[in-house]
């Protein structure tokens, strides 16, 4: 597919959107749910603010929306290294269906997705944390980002935007802040026609994430890898700054040879870009007992490597257990990679290896 030809994009519709009292009461509440109805959605109005009726089956919470309010521990950023000073959140849950999914075991309940109706009390809590980071508003090798805020943890928020547009609004809000401030936000999806003539001010970075071609079988609901490309070299043109998420690597079968094919695609996708000012993320493969266990009951039958024999074990700062590559098999795939990326992408920045 030509970088400049993308088809258009297919965006996700639920099936039914569960809106509470409190969501209703804001003004981007009542305009989600409008915007849902008119994709088709069934619009459940509840009588209180808890969530009820949540359905029980992977395949029915995927497919169910709730317009609620984020609580004021919510609202609070938190610290999110090694990525950005902190994070805020937009949404929770994502309508993509991939099979090594992060926010399993990281979310409680069904899988349903959750969007913020209360955005102008979300962003009233980050000016406060101007210059009080301890990733890019302390490092001088990132002191050139500003302070950092992540909007993209426990959702894909250009997934839902066509039904939020609260992406829109907080890159606006970014674009008029005169700070050293920067939004930065990860996506699989390419419906980018409404962010390109935003005033940014060069204050949002984008990061695609991207992965080999032999990973696309785990990756179910998302758009393929040359129609993200091609999204991302449209936001390059329309000036944003651009980043590569490569995650999850795995070690599939002839991995080295896929890599390089996928950094050197990502490479032809920016060609002619004049400032891209791009950044790369390179993010292993792991996962946690728990994750693993709810990844087994929403895909059953998965090919996805997830055999602790094959892996190490690793304790987080937390207390907590994920199981890794092995530190020989860790070094094969970053100097595989970091070649790659030195031969295709020579002028990106790699902010870290984990």
């Amino acid at each position: 597919m030509p970088f400049d030809a993308a088809a258009p994009p297919r965006l996700w519709v639920p099936k039914r959107v569960l809106a509470t009292p409190a969501a209703l009461s804001w003004p981007a509440g009542t305009a989600m749910a409008e915007r849902a109805a008119a994709l088709g959605a069934e619009i459940v109005a509840l009588k209180s603010d808890r969530l009820t009726g949540l359905p029980d089956t992977y395949r029915d919470a995927k497919t169910t929306l709730a317009l609620v309010v984020a609580p004021p521990s919510k609202r609070r950023p938190q610290p999110i290294p090694p990525s950005a000073d902190f994070r805020f959140d937009l949404a929770a849950g994502c309508p993509a269906h991939c099979g090594y999914c992060y926010l399993a075991g990281s979310l409680a309940g069904p899988p349903i997705i959750r969007a913020y109706a209360n955005l102008p009390e979300i962003l009233a809590e980050l000016p406060p944390l101007l210059g009080q980071g301890r990733v890019t508003s302390r490092d001088a090798t990132r002191a050139g980002e500003g302070t950092t805020f992540e909007c993209s943890c426990y959702t894909d928020p250009l997934a839902l935007e066509h039904i939020t547009g609260a992406l829109a609004t907080t890159i606006r809000r970014f674009g008029e802040w005169d700070a050293p401030v920067q939004l930065r936000f990860t996506t699989k999806f390419d419906a980018v026609e409404p962010l390109l003539s935003l005033p940014h001010n060069r204050r949002t970075r984008i990061r695609f994430s991207v992965n080999a071609a032999g990973a696309e079988r785990f990756e179910g609901g998302a758009p393929r890898m040359p129609v993200r490309l091609a999204a991302m070299r449209r936001m390059a043109e329309a000036g944003y700054r651009i980043g590569l998420t490569v995650a999850p690597i795995l070690r599939l079968p002839g991995w080295q040879a896929q890599y390089d094919r996928l950094l050197e695609e990502c490479g032809a996708a920016l060609a002619g870009i004049p400032d891209p000012d791009l950044t790369v993320e390179l993010i292993t493969h792991r996962f946690t007992e728990s994750s693993r266990e709810v990844l087994r009951g929403w895909y059953p039958g998965s090919s996805l490597e997830m055999d602790e024999a094959q892996r190490s074990r690793k304790t987080t700062k937390f207390g907590g257990v994920k199981y890794v590559f092995p530190r020989e098999a860790m070094a094969e795939l970053r100097a595989g990679l970091e070649a790659s990326l030195a031969r295709h992408l020579p002028g990106a920045r790699r902010l870290y290896w984990t």
